[in-house]
């Protein structure tokens, strides 16, 4: 259920948030008007991840400092732990056309060094001096604004207090986000959505609502159930139901497969996962069957001004035990059927726009095909930045290019079209045996950067994750999407054999 707001706390958020509109018509006419960005790229998520690996999603936000571009643009910049400092280099010497010194004096790192499994935002707020210090940083907080990774209450909190509006939706309407409500959005904007059920809280809840689903749909063999509040897959449980009826005598079986249904890995036990829904609420809903099913997904803006930018088109690569766990993407999606769910995501986006909903936000979609072309469902809406913001975010930054929506190309201004394959889980046995300079060395050597002269290449994120965790994240941009994947994929093959080298 959404919080009960206060209607004064309202009021004066509503006043701060106005700021936004002449800030956001400055910027769209100009980039050399002055502002200060202050990134929190806080995580609220329900599964448990250490500190360093909270670091390094943190750290994937560093793309941000692309808009030190802009002549009089501060970045502001704040991390649970300190960055390392190669890494800030290897950041600022990817910008093309932009003195490095000058870029740095208009930079700005501030953390904590609460190095535990807490909210970045949350860190920020039990630290008023700290937070003084940012508002220090702030030079007309009129022209300033505050970039969070997804919104809570503690977000906005924390943009209250620096006095400066917050891009991004309102707490108070991020329920919008959930899968419940995604569901009831799907449906009054007239979208293909699994057959399904919301607002499900307890064991019982999820039991009727599969009795019911096979009642109607007696042919379904599978059924997914999701958390609402679940990330990149973390809260999908899939559910086998081949062979069951919906009779009432039936109704120990299905509870028994209920209870047994397939966790993903951290998830905990069943206990565990249905005391989350309890106090999330969720979904259960058939889960989509057949041999070529991909899932792209769109990613979309709405802006102070109340207009929906179809930002670009993704198709995901999905991983885990259950198939469900975002690994990665490439972009753009399919062209077959890239405008297609172009179109109905816009439709979703006016319907948040209606509601005054500002910020990012993203549609998964699962596709079949039938003998007429490709059918799309939509499954799930994500009212925040994802796995797919940054790397698409980066591209557009170096290269200045832009998304087409009518055609779903992405075209830099030579007209060169654009492609890329990202992950942030590239996983090398070894690799946690190299520090982050090691890998940018090799990277060096193996000509594997990005090439600002050609605009294809390598770029690198969540380096800070490889010692400990022995992974990173990479972008590999081409010309094609054969010759993206063929950069990513050379990618894998250098650092596998330069951390057999070290083994």
């Amino acid at each position: 259920m959404p919080r009960q707001v206060d209607v004064h706390d309202q009021t004066s958020y509503d006043a701060l948030q106005a700021k936004l509109v002449p800030l956001w018509k400055s910027i769209e006419r100009l980039n050399t008007d002055e502002q200060t960005i202050v990134v929190v790229p806080s995580a609220h998520v329900d599964v448990e991840l250490t500190a360093s690996q909270l670091q390094a999603y943190e750290e994937r936000y560093l793309f941000l400092l692309f808009l030190l571009r802009q002549p009089r643009a501060r970045v502001i910049f704040v991390t649970g732990q300190a960055i390392h400092p190669d890494i800030i280099d290897y950041y600022l010497d990817l910008m093309p056309g932009v003195i490095r010194s000058h870029a740095r004096n208009r930079l700005f790192f501030l953390s904590p060094m609460e190095a535990t499994y807490r909210a970045l935002s949350e860190k920020l707020l039990d630290r008023p001096r700290l937070i003084d210090r940012i508002r220090g940083l702030i030079v007309d907080p009129d022209r300033a604004h505050l970039v969070p990774f997804m919104t809570t209450w503690a977000d906005r909190e924390l943009a209250m207090r620096l006095g400066i509006p917050m891009y991004g939706a309102d707490p108070k309407d991020i329920h919008f986000g959930t899968k419940s409500e995604g569901r009831k959005l799907f449906a009054r904007a007239g979208i293909s959505h699994p057959a399904g059920a919301e607002d499900l809280h307890s064991l019982e809840d999820v039991v009727g609502a599969t009795m019911r689903l096979l009642a109607r749909s007696p042919d379904v063999d599978r059924v997914i159930v999701k958390h609402n509040d679940g990330v990149s897959g973390f809260g999908n449980a899939i559910v086998d139901v081949t062979g069951l009826t919906p009779d009432a005598e039936r109704t120990d079986a299905v509870k028994e497969r209920i209870c047994s249904m397939t966790l993903n890995e951290n998830a905990g036990t069943i206990d565990d996962y249905l005391e989350t829904l309890a106090v999330e609420g969720g979904i259960v809903e058939a889960l989509i069957g057949g041999e070529d099913l991909p899932s792209p997904s769109v990613q979309m803006r709405i802006t102070p001004l109340g207009a929906v930018e179809v930002l670009s088109t993704h198709d995901q690569i999905l991983g885990g035990e259950s198939g469900q766990v975002f690994m990665g993407s490439r972009f753009p999606a399919n062209p077959e059927y890239s405008v297609q769910i172009s179109r109905s995501a816009r439709k979703v986006g006016e319907l948040l726009a209606e509601r005054g909903v500002i910020g990012r936000c993203a549609i998964d979609f699962i596709m079949t095909r039938t003998d007429d072309g490709w059918q799309h469902h939509a499954i799930e809406l994500n009212l925040r930045k994802g796995g797919t913001t940054h790397p698409f975010l980066t591209l557009q930054f170096l290269t200045d290019g832009n998304y087409d929506e009518a055609s779903g190309h992405f075209l830099a201004p030579n007209g060169q079209r654009k492609f890329y394959v990202a992950s942030d889980h590239l996983v090398v046995e070894g690799l946690d045996r190299f520090t982050p300079q090691d890998v940018l060395d090799v990277a060096l050597m193996e000509d594997l950067h990005f090439n600002q002269a050609t605009q294809t290449g390598s770029v690198f994120h969540m380096l800070s994750a490889l010692p400990t965790h022995g992974y990173v994240g990479v972008t590999s941009v081409g010309d094609s999407a054969a010759e993206a994947q063929d950069s990513y994929n050379t990618v894998v093959s250098v650092l596998t054999k330069e951390a057999e080298a070290a083994r």
